[in-house]
């Protein structure tokens, strides 16, 4: 069995997982806060790390895709859930720090952002999937279809239709390069 740290586990952890979260009153297995220090695991101790709507409610993104990044052996996974900064709720809620688009892990990439690793990191991710969820109606009408599927389409739907055509919430499989 894969071994996985489910943090922010909130009260519904994933099935099989290790859960983290710095509320006790949540099914954590083990209680702590990625925002005051590291994670209390080892070196690749995971195969995977489920962040679900957590990460745009920390201090700071690269310190806690740092942690992220250690704690998952080469090759594991790391699964992010987080809302398009264009969604409603992603300014709806005020512990919300980040608001994110589908390009914002490109920082993490190899040559992601500007064609260049970037410098102020070691953490070095490969994407295997990033899913933008629409609104139903856009769904319906086939835009979630082509965001999904056409890297063209995308890029032009970021820069220049997302605040026509919403994004709701993205999800990143993020594969751990060490």
């Amino acid at each position: 069995m894969p071994r996985i740290l489910d943090i922010g586990c909130g009260p519904e952890k994933y099935p099989g997982a290790i859960g983290a979260d710095k509320n006790a009153d949540t099914a954590a297995d083990v209680l702590c806060d990625v925002d005051q220090g590291g994670l209390p695991f080892a070196d690749n101790s995971f195969d995977g790390v489920r962040a679900l709507h957590l990460i745009e409610h920390v201090a700071d993104v690269i310190k806690t895709m740092e942690e992220f990044h250690r704690v998952t052996r080469p090759g594991g996974i790391i699964y992010v859930v987080t809302p398009h900064y264009t969604d409603a709720s992603s300014f709806r809620d005020p512990t919300h720090r980040w608001h994110l688009n589908s390009y914002s892990f490109l920082y993490f990439y190899p040559g992601g952002m500007h064609g260049r690793d970037m410098w102020y990191t070691h953490v070095r991710l490969r994407e295997k999937r990033n899913t933008v969820k629409l609104l139903n109606l856009w769904k319906w009408l086939g835009f979630e279809f082509l965001v999904n599927h056409l890297r063209w389409f995308r890029k032009f739907w970021e820069y220049y239709l997302s605040f026509l055509i919403r994004g709701k919430v993205m999800e990143f499989e993020l594969e751990v390069l060490k």
